[in-house]
């Protein structure tokens, strides 16, 4: 008898444990799933760059590059009230590129604004310093200001892919036009 009250309580032991494992395993897919959209947020992204030809700087990067007193330019691709005014890396300029890729230009998408006004904002040095962000890694206004900086045959062209939001949670201060 006790034999058997041992055995009953070890099966039900077991197949407590067993069911605890499979709703554990079953309840941390949402893990995997979070990797999967990971995954394809860094193969985009990736695949942006590869094709716009030019490289990417960290938030950190960024504010070690201010922090040292480099010549940046510093583009900010957001709207202009709507974000720009509102909170902006310091020393920032604003110019609005579209989100869907610009491979014509279209100043319907850029604020009235042509190629020669976002020529005239990147000025005369081709190896000037260049950094363009927007609002965060999946935003590809950033891509299209990047990529417009490249085509105008500037060489040392960035792009700071977290923007204003990675800024922001890495506790960097902001400015804003009152």
């Amino acid at each position: 008898m006790v034999r058997k009250t041992g055995m009953l309580q070890g099966l039900l032991v077991g197949f407590l444990l067993l069911g605890v494992s499979v709703s554990a395993f079953a309840f941390g897919t949402g893990k995997f799933k979070e990797e999967v959209s990971r995954e394809q947020e860094a193969v985009k992204l990736t695949r942006e760059v590869q094709q716009g030809g030019y490289g990417l700087v960290t938030t950190d990067e960024l504010k070690g590059m201010i922090d040292a007193g480099k010549d940046v330019l510093i583009i900010d691709t957001m709207p202009l009230a709507d974000s720009y005014n509102k909170n902006h890396i310091p020393g920032a300029k604003q110019f609005l590129f579209p989100i869907p890729d610009m491979k014509e230009w279209d100043a319907r998408e850029t604020d009235g604004k042509s190629v020669d006004d976002f020529k005239a904002l990147l000025g005369p040095d081709l190896n000037r310093t260049i950094v363009v962000y927007c609002g965060f890694v999946k935003c590809t206004r950033s891509h299209n200001g990047a990529v417009w900086a490249k085509k105008l045959g500037y060489t040392n062209v960035f792009r700071h892919p977290g923007g204003i939001f990675a800024w922001k949670g890495a506790g960097h201060p902001v400015d804003s036009v009152r």
